[in-house]
């Protein structure tokens, strides 16, 4: 392990230099903060209506009347915290893009400069190598989803009705931001990683990773049309299938990363 963090600080070095790979992750960021508080505060101020007057949102109220901890809200309050709950599957993509972009230039970038060969003739196993490209993306992944769920947690209290708060900070919420995010990130920077160990072209590695971010997309548009709800059991399900995907993708990476190729015939 003191050779992989030795390793992992190496790459916290070189990505304060490149301070660009961040730069996806704070889009995703601000436009996933910034999209529920533009519905759920911004448009009905300056349409001068309320959210619980549309009929749009009447599933909304049914489903907070179902809940005993939430019957307290009053209707307004109680679409607020429908949406703002809602949208924070989109806080799922924060440590997908940011672990994918950092680890499809952890390698292809290190071939580009150069840099890899010499690190591969050291005694580092395989495993370590990966385990610290592997770590060195997503732990700023993590650190990057964590700012930015406080951001939206200060701004939900500053202004959104009373009550709100409580309501988006719901097991359910924090499951999804900060178990099924952080496992979907780790897929996707995987992906990454095995790709890149085969490619010269990080943008190839990164549209591979891509794909994670699909099946996201296709369940946060599911849940605000009412096709489903995402359940504890089904997020239990969603969960174990990406330990298993995590641990099958480590296996096929450390398969195919293959030193003697990027030491004697890598162009």
């Amino acid at each position: 392990m003191r050779r992989v963090w030795a390793l992992v600080g190496k790459e916290f070095a070189d990505q304060r230099q490149n301070l660009a790979l961040f730069l996806p992750v704070l889009i995703v960021g601000i436009v996933a903060i910034a999209m529920p508080v533009v519905v759920a505060i911004v448009i009905p101020a300056v349409a001068g209506e309320k959210l619980s007057d549309s009929s749009d949102f009447e599933v909304a109220l049914e489903l907070y009347r179902d809940q005993p901890g939430l019957r307290g809200l009053n209707p307004e309050a109680a679409v607020q915290a429908f949406i703002f709950q809602y949208f924070s599957l989109m806080f799922m993509l924060i440590p997908i893009t940011c672990a994918m972009s950092i680890a499809a230039y952890s390698i292809v970038g290190e071939k580009q400069a150069r840099s890899l060969e010499p690190l591969l003739a050291t005694p580092l196993t395989t495993m370590e190598l990966l385990g610290a490209k592997v770590l060195s993306s997503l732990l700023p992944a993590l650190l990057m989803t964590v700012a930015c769920m406080g951001i939206y947690m200060l701004t939900i209290l500053a202004f959104a009705q009373s009550g709100v708060i409580w309501a988006v900070l719901a097991p359910r919420t924090l499951a999804i931001v900060f178990v099924l995010g952080p496992l979907a990130g780790l897929a996707a920077l995987q992906m990454a990683v095995c790709v890149s160990s085969r490619v010269n072209d990080a943008r190839t590695a990164q549209q591979i990773g891509v794909t994670i971010i699909l099946p996201v997309v296709g369940l946060f548009i599911s849940q605000l049309m009412g096709a489903f709800r995402l359940t504890t059991p089904l997020m239990l399900v969603i969960a174990v299938v990406l330990v298993g995907l995590n641990a099958v993708l480590m296996a096929v990476a450390i398969r195919i990363f293959d030193r003697e190729t990027i030491l004697t015939r890598w162009k």
